[in-house]
């Protein structure tokens, strides 16, 4: 991984202080949240406890019958068509049926539909109509009370049957509509508004099940009252909805209305401050849906919450954009039995107002201090990039150069890590130049002191023979060491004027003269002049057909050809082959000798053209010495004419190939 990358890593680590602040203005939104919902939650217990102590109507304790109020005229016909709008908040009826009660002016209607796969029969009047499908129907007013049955035989009008005395003030006879069809019966009644009902019961007789109808369980009618409304909006604050439920969550009254605070054109919140303020604060806002809607019932978790006795409060989304309403819902009590539900709502606009300022404030500061943290080490890490490489470069352009600075390293002033880096590179390849300069002079200097005292041995054995001679003194046995002394002086002397040589030869380099020649007359030459050489060995030339121009100096190219081919001819074997090929490429020309035999040494591939490096085995006595000064020479030519030479195995392992990549040499200005 670059550095500019692990920067840039680093640089994502300031995303910690964006999150840091979402979870303190998190925090800060859910105490203003908190605030504000005991501040609800208190003004609706007090609007309670007022509530209780002025006795306003609120319904008894337990369960009831609610009364809605019927939007259109109901026909008593017996079928459910009228009821359809009331129909979603029917109430359950023994498990077996459900009951609608709905009232207008005058009257107060009941509908009620029972489940029965398989019915029994009878009129009210039958002497069997207890022991056939029936209703019972319990009317009662203030501590009086009485039972009606309500049979058929057939579909159509009926009239019930009291199974109780008379009562002053109740109906002596109800007349009501039977019909029936696959899955049950349908009963539809109507009673008169003026007889003030308080309770009324309905049982269900099904023979299949049995059971005992006439133990009707009346309940108290409750409906929406105009009266607690009046009362309950003297208490209820500007700018809140008020509504007071049954424990069941029927409404029994209602005042105000949600007014959202207005707001100054530069505070109204577009839909990105709301979409901001919904996914990443307001996780606890609550769906709208349920409590916009004008019905007789809320039947929600807040409101069974309350009824049970524990206050409960919701946050949910407004009717208006940015806005949220807060909704507190506490028990009423009286005589320590919950007789209702208060339901306190309140839209507002400054929680999220001041939620999206501080995290939009948050976010626009913290990623721009991301974004100018992210470019200032962009650019250091951009620099330090390249200052290293440019340390790099140059240590690559020394090694190539054999550890010899082509120039002033460069970064030795800079005062920091990096200048004491490339000052100890410096110093390095100072040294190492000095020791590669002495090991390249080591051949001139150890020729030019060995002359001497090698010319001091040969005068003195030629001496000591000759004064041996004229006293006939040398004894037979003496001669082979007096030979073995010669041979290996001349063996010395051998090894001096090879590396006399090789020192010519490098300052020759230095010294040769350039001319444009043409590379294939030069190679062909160097060819014909090898293929006596080669003796049972095959020699093959391989040239362009076009001339292949060259800026160079044809004599050294042609010793360098000459080193190589003395070299491949030793490791090539009796009856093998060689193989002379000149092409041209982009940059200049390769001129390259393969031959037939043993793979090079990977270790060694590197090192062959360094000076004094040679994989000839040990001579024997009689042989010339190897220094490996040859391929060194070879290198040296390469070099002067701007390429390299390259020592590779051949991809069927049958030889080797040396190649020079020639470029040319530099043309001199007059």
């Amino acid at each position: 991984m670059t550095l500019r990358r692990k920067l840039l890593l680093v640089a994502l680590c300031t995303l910690a202080l964006p999150v840091a602040g979402w979870l303190y203005v998190r925090q800060m939104e859910t105490l203003l949240r908190e605030g504000q919902a005991q501040a609800l939650t208190a003004s609706a217990r007090a609007m309670a406890r007022s509530l209780v102590v002025t006795d306003a109507p609120l319904p008894p304790a337990g369960d009831a019958w609610y009364v809605q109020q019927a939007a259109n005229p109901i026909t008593i016909d017996g079928y459910g068509d009228d009821w359809a709008p009331l129909t979603p908040w029917s109430q359950p009826l023994d498990k077996r049926g459900k009951l609608l009660l709905a009232q207008d002016a005058d009257w107060l209607y009941l509908y009620a539909e029972v489940r029965s796969a398989q019915r029994t029969r009878a009129d009210a009047d039958d002497p069997n109509a207890l022991s056939a499908d029936h209703l019972v129907l319990s009317l009662g007013k203030g501590e009086q009370s009485r039972r009606y049955l309500l049979a058929s035989a057939a579909p159509g009008l009926l009239t019930a049957r009291p199974l109780d005395p008379p009562v002053d003030g109740l109906p002596s006879r109800i007349t009501a509509q039977w019909q029936e069809d696959g899955s049950g019966y349908h009963v539809e009644l109507r009673l008169p508004r003026n007889l003030g009902l308080d309770t009324l019961g309905v049982a269900i007789y099904d023979p299949a099940s049995g059971g005992d109808p006439q133990a009707v369980q009346a309940r108290p009618l409750v409906t929406y009252s105009p009266a607690l409304s009046k009362e309950l909006s003297q208490l209820a604050l500007d700018g809140v909805e008020a509504r007071v439920l049954a424990p069941q969550g029927w409404l029994l009254a209602q005042t105000g209305h949600l007014a959202a605070p207005a707001t100054a054109p530069g505070d109204q919140p577009g839909w990105f401050a709301a979409l901001v303020y919904r996914s990443l604060l307001a996780d606890q806002v609550g769906d709208a849906e349920p409590w916009m809607q004008d019905v007789p019932r809320l039947d929600v978790t807040e409101v069974r919450e309350a009824a049970d006795g524990k206050p409960a409060t919701l946050w949910r989304q407004g009717e208006a954009r940015g806005s949220v309403v807060l909704a507190a819902a506490v028990p009423i009590e009286r005589n320590d039995q919950v007789r209702g539900v208060l339901l306190l709502e309140q839209a507002s606009r400054a929680v999220p107002l001041l939620a999206n300022r501080a995290l939009l404030g948050l976010l626009l500061t913290s990623f721009t201090v991301l974004l100018v943290a992210g470019a200032i080490l962009l650019i250091f890490a951009t620099r330090l990039s390249l200052r290293l490489a440019r340390l790099r470069d140059a240590a690559e352009r020394a090694q190539l150069n054999d550890g010899r600075l082509d120039g002033p390293f460069p970064m030795t002033g800079a005062d920091d890590e990096i200048g004491d880096l490339a000052r100890s590179f410096e110093r390095l390849f100072e040294v190492v130049g000095g020791y590669t300069d002495y090991l390249r002079t080591l051949a001139s200097k150890l020729s030019h002191e060995l002359n001497t005292p090698l010319a001091i041995v040969k005068s003195s054995l030629d001496n000591l023979e000759h004064a041996l001679q004229e006293q006939d003194a040398l004894p037979p046995d003496a001669q082979p060491y007096l030979a073995r002394a010669r041979d290996g002086v001349a063996r010395l002397g051998m090894l001096v004027r090879a590396m006399s040589e090789a020192s010519r030869m490098e300052r020759a380099i230095a010294a040769a003269e350039p001319e444009d020649v043409d590379l294939v007359e030069v190679v062909r030459g160097c060819g014909e002049a090898y293929r006596p050489l080669a003796g049972t060995r095959r020699l093959e030339t391989v040239l362009p057909s076009a001339p292949v121009h060259l800026h160079c100096a044809p004599e050294l190219i042609a010793q360098a050809l000459d080193k190589l081919f003395d070299n491949a001819l030793s490791f090539t074997p009796e009856g093998g082959w060689l193989r002379l090929s000149l092409r041209p490429v982009q940059d200049g020309a390769e001129i390259e000798l393969a031959n037939q035999g043993q793979p090079l040494p990977a270790a060694m591939q590197g090192r062959l053209f360094d000076s004094l490096v040679s994989l000839r085995d040990k001579t024997t006595p009689g042989d010339a010495p190897h220094l490996g000064l040859g391929l060194y020479v070879v290198r040296l030519v390469a070099e002067r004419h701007g390429g390299a030479a390259v020592a590779r195995n051949l991809e069927d392992g049958s030889g080797v190939a040396f190649t020079l990549h020639l470029q040319g040499m530099p043309r001199q200005r007059l």
